[in-house]
């Protein structure tokens, strides 16, 4: 069992405080299954955030042999689209959190919260008022001041029914009058000061079109939803917290049976990185990042085009775990995750980035002979490939040098290197251009150590990788850095992103070995010495190859103590 296994192993064997809320509920017969929901509006894409709040329910649902369900919060018309609707289910399915037929829309029960509304109408316990959003706000108080009483508060039922009825036919102009809950305008707790439950808004809805010009109010709808689907334990994050008594309100003045409960628990946060809607709107307007799944967002689009892999997001939520106090991960810790989660599953196979030629002068003209190469060292399931051999080949520009350092191990003049799967070659010299630069490396080769070992048993320290140039694939590779400059933070004193100018880097001319022909989108590979790597899903076609780095190979992580 590796390190992060072990971490991940004890997070799961210890209990969070939501399952030991679920356990007490459970021995108490408060519920007797359980049964959890992700609730996204659809009014974006889902970034790294969202996962923990996917995984976390759905994986509580598995446990306790409930149920999960994927629900849409559709009651905001103005921001939502179906392009994002898609998105989300995308990628919710993409991590495994399978909702099977439990798929919902909050707009499907619209119909439920306008009874509902009325319900509370005639309890005397919401009613229709005048007042402008400025003047309810106004009206609210402060959180040293209690509010004061709406002049509308004291219509009568009747009254507050038939203009209820004509806020829905359509007789009122957006903002001319909403439905307020009627609670406690003196309350210490805000949310509770009357709060607006409904509002007039003429806008048409991607599920329900122009059927309905009035809308529920989130922190109404939500509990009505939940109570509908009868779901148990409704996880949220902390920015609710102070919104449940509003949420318990609803649900107990609705006589809900079995009613919902509200947890809260902590957003999970990744050091330097851009989630804000607002911000990624604009780096994608200005086109400094090419769509919502930019491989240096952290959108879930973005890095499942990048090459992470669901496995590695579930092991990285899991790392972060449960509790009530926020917290801020590391984004190497989630670079750790995917090397963890590839390090066996990947194939090894050899590309050139920078390439130079190497020709070796000695080998027969015209020649090639296959080589066994084994495709992963920590996996023998993925077997091995046979390599092509010739007279030419592409190595990367960096392992040679003509006058080298010490401690150079690779390629110079006068030196030996294991050419990795093939044989011992000695540098002759090199060619260059009128500039200066180096154009071709030459050598000799040890026909005598094919596979890498010498039959005299001498002993060579650099071991370097190539590509037959006659066979080579050729790609476009994608290095990619934090989009952040990390040393600077997030932010600019006014407000605007801190960009880093390195963050992609595009390698046009790429040789790789034959065995990545055919490789489709999000095939994922470790290239050797260089890093892992996945085929981008939205540039790469079976002519052109395209590749995007997910991770280098070298981490300064190191695992925190469990």
């Amino acid at each position: 069992m590796s390190e992060i296994e072990n971490v991940v192993s004890e997070v799961k064997e210890s209990k969070n405080f939501i399952e030991q809320i679920i356990d007490k509920d459970l021995a108490e017969g408060v519920y007797d299954t359980v049964h959890t929901r992700f609730p996204p509006e659809p009014n974006g894409y889902l970034h790294i955030g969202h996962a923990k709040a996917i995984l976390v329910n759905y994986m509580l649902a598995q446990k306790y042999g409930g149920k999960f369900n994927m629900r849409f919060d559709d009651t905001n018309p103005t921001k939502e689209d179906i392009e994002f609707v898609e998105s989300i289910k995308a990628d919710v399915q993409w991590l495994g959190a399978d909702y099977e037929d439990r798929l919902f829309f909050a707009s499907d029960y619209f119909g439920e919260m306008y009874d509902a509304a009325v319900k509370l109408i005639k309890k005397g316990k919401a009613y229709v008022s005048d007042l402008s959003a400025e003047q309810i706000k106004e009206y609210r108080g402060t959180f040293t001041e209690a509010g004061k009483e709406d002049p509308s508060s004291t219509r009568s039922i009747e009254e507050n029914l038939q203009l209820f009825k004509e806020m829905k036919e359509g007789k009122y102009a957006d903002g001319e009058k909403v439905l307020r809950a009627r609670i406690d305008m003196t309350s210490p707790n805000i949310n509770m000061r009357d709060p607006v439950i409904y509002r007039v808004a003429h806008m048409t809805h991607h599920n329900t079109g122009d059927k309905w010009c009035i809308y529920p109010m989130y922190d109404f709808a939500h509990p009505i939803e939940d109570a509908i689907e009868g779901i148990t334990h409704s996880i949220c994050t902390l920015e609710f917290e102070d919104h449940r008594p509003l949420y318990d309100w609803v649900v107990r003045e609705l006589e809900y049976p079995n009613p919902p409960k509200q947890i809260e628990q902590a957003k999970m946060y990744l050091k330097n990185v851009v989630t804000g809607k607002r911000y990624i709107k604009k780096l994608v307007q200005e086109g400094i990042v090419d769509g919502w799944d930019d491989p240096r967002l952290v959108s879930i689009s973005a890095l499942r085009r990048r090459g992470f892999t669901p496995e590695s997001i579930r092991m990285f939520v899991e790392m972060c775990g449960v509790s009530k106090a926020h917290s801020i991960a590391d984004y190497a810790a989630l670079e750790y995750c995917i090397r963890e989660d590839l390090k066996a599953k990947a194939p090894r196979y050899m590309a050139i980035l920078d390439p130079v030629k190497l020709v070796i002068d000695n080998y027969p003209e015209g020649q090639t002979e296959m080589l066994e190469a084994v495709n992963n060292p920590e996996n023998e399931a993925l077997g091995t490939r046979q390599l092509p051999f010739g007279k030419e080949l592409y190595i990367e520009r960096d392992d040679f040098m003509e006058e080298p350092p010490k401690k150079y191990f690779r390629m110079f003049p006068g030196n030996e290197v294991r050419l990795m799967n093939a044989y011992f070659v000695t540098c002759t010299g090199c060619v260059k251009d009128e500039n200066g630069n180096v154009t071709e490396v030459h050598c000799t080769y040890d026909p005598a150590s094919k596979g890498g070992n010498s039959p005299d048993g001498r002993k060579v320290k650099g071991t370097i990788h190539w590509v037959a140039a006659e066979q080579a694939v050729k790609a476009e590779v994608r290095l990619y850095e934090n989009i952040i400059d990390e040393e600077k933070g997030v932010y600019n004193e006014d407000g605007s992103l801190n960009l880093n100018p390195n963050s992609l880097t595009v390698l046009k001319e790429c040789y790789l070995e034959p065995a990545f022909a055919g490789a489709k989108a999000y095939d994922s590979f470790q290239f050797v010495r260089q890093g892992f790597f996945c085929v981008d899903a939205k540039d790469s076609t079976e002519d052109s190859l395209v590749f995007n780095r997910i991770v280098s190979l070298k981490s300064s992580y190191v695992l925190p103590k469990a």
